[in-house]
């Protein structure tokens, strides 16, 4: 029985390894390291990592920053919003209780909005990391983003510190 588990594990973490690469940022100075699916176009940016789902419902990306400018780096991700056409409901805000994933703990301000689809959920997420402080944006379609709850629940799994 022992024996069949780990072989079931080890086939269904197969394929998302084989089409996946782990991204550790900022490559400068690691922060952190996260594993995004290749079909999402996953890529490095000035301050952190992004990626698209392959059909465009979900938007996800991580930016680090010092503590002191962590607001300033969270309007940067909101502004990023709103130029793409999301317009957020300030009065749905919900805040999350903490959660901790590989010694990260993350909690984050939901919301709900709408883009040029319609009705979507955005999230903003933070961690500390050292003195540093991960800033997760999420956007996704109410309509579609379900399809892609098991990705992104493996992404954050995959999330962790830099070593």
């Amino acid at each position: 029985m022992k024996k069949l588990l780990l072989a079931s594990v080890f086939a269904i973490s197969m394929p998302f390894a084989a089409s996946a690469a782990e991204l550790i940022f900022p490559s400068d100075a690691p922060v952190a390291s996260i594993t995004i699916p290749d079909s999402w176009g996953p890529q490095e940016t000035e301050t952190g990592v992004d990626a698209t789902s392959e059909d465009g419902a979900v938007y996800f990306s991580i930016d680090v920053a010092d503590a002191a400018s962590s607001d300033k780096t969270t309007q940067i991700a909101i502004d990023f919003l709103t130029k793409n056409g999301v317009k957020i409901d300030p009065q749905s805000l919900k805040e999350s209780g903490e959660t901790d994933i590989n010694g990260l703990k993350i909690s984050s301000l939901d919301y709900q909005g709408t883009d040029e689809d319609g009705p979507v959920d955005i999230s903003i997420g933070f961690a500390e990391a050292g003195d540093k402080v991960l800033i997760f944006t999420y956007w996704g379609s109410k309509e579609t983003q379900a399809a892609h709850q098991k990705e992104l629940g493996e992404m954050l799994a995959s999330l962790k510190p830099a070593s």
